[in-house]
């Protein structure tokens, strides 16, 4: 059954808000206990003594300092909040604070070398069958997870930066993670040169927005098997492979931008087995592929800008169903590939720089469709080696002669109502 993911936000939400009332007023002193690495008095020195000894709902104000001691296990509600300049490190050794209880609060510190693992998804900061959390304005530096939800319902991870260690993504390891849980946000977030910026897997509900996601190792966001989620107005920038939705359905994707994600298997988004889903309002700009589609059906995309991409968008033949309007297409290399002269998706009043058609009714629409893949785009498809011709006067004299008398470019990929004016400035 289909999740209302505004439901599920504003539970989420005000849950959250009733939980920060209650962990930053109505505490006694005694209800807090201070950790100092100095030994300041009334303050104990390891932070583990002091989640252990503070009460249910107490708070742990943690001072300036580098504290290492062994992973720190939190049993009980609590909120937990760093003075600037408190650091947590893990000597590369191990996690550093792991979560198994609802209602914690995580608030200030800065999480610094876990270390790699090749044996265990190690992480800065760990949450485990826990609801109710809170992390907010956190620092994590050189770690190889950052903050891991592990089958958590109803948190909020915001403001908070994330950089991730230095080495192939083989060596390192996601900058937020969901993991088999529900109803958590993540928003405002700044997570740079992790494997996967942001990573959704049998997440459900899940809600991603204005976070920035770049310089990932693989994909600024990666996103399985997580159906009814919403990731609006973030940006995905600079990453090795862009983003990768797959196996999902009711998912919708709104207001971002992809910009600049290149490589030979670079895309800006990648939907694979996906259906029932809405891209809307996003911006693509110089990425590889701006959006390819394979094995993805009954999507709408609308009112997206693809602008001076590799390819627009590739739409393969086991693609079906999609409907393709109001988008703008600027100064692609190709504004549509394909691999199949068969096509099982719709186009329909889009607005394409290359179209030279005409209005004599004057409806704003074209009064012939437009086919918008070329054919030199068909023979780079089968033979990838030829891109290095794109810029020939021979490539110039096959889009003419196609434009003329169209015989091999798809006959039922066109656009039959082309817009005559851009419906926007481009963004």
């Amino acid at each position: 059954m289909r999740t209302d993911w505004r439901s599920s936000a504003t539970a989420t939400l005000l849950m959250l808000s009733m939980l920060g009332a209650s962990s930053s007023i109505g505490h006694a002193q005694s209800d807090t206990i201070v950790v100092s690495a100095d030994g300041e008095a009334g303050t104990v020195t390891r932070l583990s003594d002091a989640v252990a000894r503070v009460p249910r709902y107490g708070v742990v104000r943690v001072r300036a300092g580098i504290y290492r001691e062994p992973t720190v296990i939190v049993r009980q509600p609590l909120t937990l909040v760093g003075d600037s300049g408190a650091v947590l490190d893990g000597e590369g050794q191990r996690e550093l604070l792991v979560v198994g209880a609802d209602s914690v609060t995580v608030r200030g510190l800065t999480f610094r070398n876990t270390g790699t693992s090749q044996a265990t998804d190690r992480a800065a900061l760990r949450f485990v069958e826990a609801a109710g959390c809170l992390v907010e304005y956190n620092r994590f530096e050189n770690t190889l997870f950052g903050i891991y939800l592990q089958r958590a319902s109803a948190c909020l991870v915001r403001r908070n930066v994330l950089q991730g260690m230095a080495g192939s993504q083989t060596v390192t390891g996601n900058g937020l993670h969901s993991w088999s849980s529900r109803d958590v946000v993540f928003e405002d977030n700044v997570i740079d040169g992790h494997r996967d910026g942001i990573y959704f897997e049998f997440t459900v509900g899940g809600v991603a927005r204005r976070n920035i996601s770049r310089h990932s190792r693989r994909y600024g966001l990666h996103f399985m098997f997580s159906d009814s989620c919403r990731y609006e107005n973030n940006t995905f920038l600079a990453n090795e492979s862009g983003v990768a939705v797959m196996y999902a359905k009711y998912v919708s994707m709104i207001g971002n931008r992809f910009e600049r994600n290149r490589g030979s298997a670079a895309y800006g988004v990648l939907l694979k087995e996906i259906s029932d889903s809405e891209l809307r309002g996003n911006v693509f700009v110089e990425n590889s592929i701006g959006l390819h589609l394979e094995g993805a059906n009954r999507n709408r995309i609308a009112d997206n800008d693809f602008v001076r991409n590799g390819w627009g968008v590739r739409i393969m033949a086991d693609a079906q169903e999609n409907v393709l309007r109001g988008n703008l297409f600027s100064g692609n290399v190709f504004d549509v590939g394909t691999n199949s002269r068969l096509n099982f998706s719709t186009f329909t009043g889009n607005w394409w720089d290359r179209y030279r058609g005409y209005d004599l009714d004057r409806d704003g629409r074209g009064d012939v469709a437009h086919r918008p893949v070329r054919l030199f785009a068909l023979l780079v498809e089968q033979s990838p080696a030829a891109l290095v011709l794109v810029r020939s006067l021979l490539v110039d004299v096959l889009d003419v002669a196609e434009r003329v008398v169209p015989t091999l470019t798809p006959e039922t990929l066109r656009d039959e109502a082309p817009l005559m004016r851009a419906p926007r400035t481009v963004r």
